[in-house]
């Protein structure tokens, strides 16, 4: 010390600290009430700068209470130096955190108003906050009056032995960078690979990809092997499609009946089935005559891949019943039955058909 410590120098060094902590109780309640007009806002931005703001100010408040009671206390210059510098450290290590965190929470937010835009793709907010970080590092050993020029002559160097012994994590991180700068996958997208695994593509992180399938499971599949598959995305250029479903009426149907009474089903689903396209326009196409029964195609129109299933399973017994009210047999496939006599084996033709009552009925000629 560079004098005795008297009562005043504790009164004021206690007045200072008291009006930092003061401070900060005010400031977290400004930022409190300001947080919840933030709230009502429909931009999240102002949300995510409150947020970081909460952590920021008030210890920044306490900081310099603290610096304000260290600077009225008679320390010798050696201490006031090292007081001074890790309180510094420590207001540049909290100003960073909060600076990651808003930046990050931008980036997350644009992302995410964005159409094609990776909205829950965490390898963008994971390298805009390892930059962030690793700037206030920097900021730190400066300082501390470390020079940050060895070290960055360092890592150039030493940067070519990394890459070459991070190859396949650069390549999946690169693959992934691309895969999300082309916007052929995207998160909330279903996909499906030519290795036969599909479903909803969860995350794109710096090394993979997370798809979760319809079975509730998680697929991992590395950022590089995804770029060089083949791949079908349902959810590209736009999310609705259309699924087909395979029908066959007899041949003694009346061909006009069935195409009515089937659009008119279609048009029920379309409109009470959630998931469909209810402006959908029915579309009935015959194809085939096949062995028992006339065969066509109908199309659907849904609103996202997962839907096909409950729509299709809604039409094919509402279709199912329709027909059976109006009186339109379904046949059966036909198959030959032989019959042995004794040493003689006499071949029959059996034809089984679904009557309108639904009782199979069996032929012999």
């Amino acid at each position: 010390m560079n004098r005795t410590l008297t009562v005043d120098d504790l009164v004021f060094a206690g007045i200072a600290l008291g009006s930092g902590l003061l401070a900060a109780f005010a400031l977290r309640m400004l930022l409190r009430w300001l947080g919840r007009h933030a709230d009502r806002t429909r931009w999240t931005g102002d949300d995510v700068i409150v947020h970081a703001l909460r952590a920021v100010v008030p210890w920044a408040a306490v900081v310099g209470g603290v610096a304000g009671a260290a600077a009225v206390l008679p320390l010798t210059r050696t201490v006031q130096h090292n007081t001074n510098q890790v309180l510094t450290v420590l207001l540049i290590f909290v100003a960073t955190v909060s600076a990651a965190r808003v930046i990050t929470g931008l980036v997350r937010t644009v992302t995410q108003s964005r159409s094609g835009v990776a909205g829950s793709a965490t390898i963008f907010v994971n390298i805009t906050r390892i930059l962030v970080l690793a700037i206030g590092f920097l900021v730190v050993l400066q300082t501390l009056g470390i020079s940050i020029a060895p070290l960055l002559t360092a890592l150039g160097v030493g940067g070519l032995a990394v890459a070459l012994a991070l190859q396949d994590t650069l390549a999946n991180l690169f693959a992934g960078i691309h895969i999300l700068a082309s916007k052929t996958v995207q998160p909330g997208d279903y996909i499906r690979l030519s290795s036969n695994e599909e479903g909803y593509v969860e995350d794109i992180n710096w090394r993979q990809t997370t798809i979760r399938n319809l079975s509730n499971n998680l697929v991992v599949i590395p950022n590089g092997q995804l770029a060089k598959t083949n791949m079908t995305n349902f959810m590209r250029p736009e999310e609705q499609l259309t699924v087909l479903v395979q029908v066959g009426v007899a041949y003694d149907s009346d061909l006009d009946h069935v195409e009515r009474v089937t659009n008119e089903v279609i048009a029920e689903t379309m409109t009470e089935v959630e998931g469909a396209v209810a402006d959908h326009d029915p579309i009935i196409r015959f194809h085939t005559f096949g062995d028992s029964r006339i065969g066509f195609t109908v199309i659907l129109g849904v609103g996202e891949f997962s839907d096909q299933y409950r729509i299709k399973h809604e039409f094919i017994k509402r279709l199912h019943k329709r027909y059976r009210a109006e009186g339109i047999r379904i046949p059966a496939p036909a198959r030959t039955v032989a019959l042995q006599q004794g040493a003689a084996v006499i071949p029959q033709q059996r034809t089984g058909e679904i009557e309108p009552g639904g009782i199979t009925a069996a032929r012999f000629d």
